[in-house]
This record gives C-alpha cells, sequence and structure tokens, in this order.
C-alpha cells in the first residue's frame, strides 16, 4: 500500500525505551508505535538495502539517539552502532500504515533463509526459559490460580506466541486468552505482540476493556 502525504509531520515523538518502541503521532490524527527491532531491519540505509539476507538477530537492539534531519527526516541511532539510516516522515507514516504487512514479510524472509527470531533472549544455564505468570479476574479462574512458574516451549518467544500457546490448554482458555480480549505487560511495562519473553521474567495478563 503506498501513502501520499506531501504535507505530513509528526506534531509528537516519544521514545520508550524499557518497552523498546518508537512512538509518533502524525498531523493527520494517526499515532503508530513502531518496534526497535521493525525499524532496525528495515533500516533506510544503503547497508541494509543491498544485502542479499534479512537482518537478524535484532530482537533486543534498542534506539539510542534520534538525531533531526532538517524538518523533513530523523536519523535513528541504534544501540548495536548501526546509525545511518535516515527515516523521512514520509517513510515512517508508510512503515506505520503498512506494519502488518511488511512484519508478516520479514517473517516469511526469515524462513525462506532459514533463520529464527528469539536467538538473543536469555535463558538460564540450562538454556531454558522460565517465567512467571500473574492471571487477574476472571483469568485466574480460569487457570485456578492467581500466579504460575512455568518453563517455556522454544516456540514461545513473545507476548504473541504465548497467548497462542495458552490457548491451547483448553477450550475454555480460547476466547478469553484471544489477543484482543486481554492486555499483557512484561516486568511491569506494556507489551506488544513482538515483546520478546526471556528467563525471568514476570508477564501479567490483565482482562481487557469491552
Amino acid at each position: 500500500m503506498n501513502v501520499e502525504k506531501p504535507n505530513l509531520a509528526p506534531t509528537e515523538i516519544n521514545l520508550h525505551q524499557k518497552s523498546r518502541l518508537l512512538e509518533i503521532a502524525f498531523s493527520d490524527g494517526f499515532r503508530f508505535k513502531y518496534p526497535c527491532e521493525y525499524l532496525r531491519v528495515y533500516s533506510t540505509s544503503a547497508e541494509v538495502k543491498v544485502m542479499d539476507k534479512p537482518v537478524h538477530g535484532k530482537e533486543r537492539v534498542n534506539i539510542s539517539q534520534l538525531e533531526p534531519q532538517g524538518t523533513y527526516a530523523i536519523r535513528i541511532h541504534f544501540d548495536d552502532g548501526h546509525d545511518t539510516g535516515i527515516f523521512s516522515w514520509g517513510t515512517l507514516y508508510e512503515l506505520g500504515v503498512n506494519y502488518q504487512q511488511r512484519w508478516q514479510d520479514y517473517l516469511d524472509k526469515l524462513e525462506q533463509f532459514g533463520l529464527t527470531r528469539g536467538e538473543g533472549r536469555a535463558t538460564d544455564k540450562d538454556g531454558k526459559v522460565t517465567i512467571k505468570i500473574l492471571y487477574f479476574i476472571q483469568l485466574a479462574k480460569i487457570s485456578g490460580k492467581d500466579e504460575e512458574e512455568i518453563v517455556l516451549p522454544d516456540s514461545v518467544t513473545n507476548a504473541e506466541t504465548l497467548l497462542a500457546w495458552l490457548r491451547k490448554r483448553g477450550p475454555s482458555w480460547n476466547e478469553p486468552f484471544a489477543d484482543d480480549k486481554v492486555q499483557v505487560t512484561v516486568n511491569r511495562q506494556f507489551a506488544e505482540p513482538y515483546t520478546l519473553i526471556e528467563h525471568g521474567d514476570e508477564v501479567a495478563i490483565v482482562p481487557g476493556s469491552e
């Protein structure tokens, strides 16, 4: 989807480093939250554009600095040392509008090259990821407990795959734990579907407001 916004300008820019998110509100009222990993793998720099394989292993990358480029763009400095990507407002708007398709394209390309996400996350000495899950209100009734400590399978790497895995526990879990029915926090920070889950994390799952 191509987006033509000739007079586009940001009205608000917020960097949430703990959540690894860049939030931008635009003059037409649209507001987007970009995972740092998403912006890193879709960097506008020439060195990224000419790569045959997709950028990967950036699940824990963060943004260290935002540098204005006149009135039309920002240069994003990532904490892995990459700082040659200059993102125009139009590019950022397009990345926001087309996030779902762009992210799926990236996941498909990783699979094509035999690459996976979650490779850089923290584990225990045996390579396992053990987390604490807190359940609230009716979710506690469904689970039969307020909290539990569990070892995650390798397939569970983020908030989205965690919810999908929990729904497999039985029919009574399907609807209450649907992506659009709950809010998830990781270490008391609001989580997006792509928020990485690591060993020792505390994950809270709360029913969303209707």
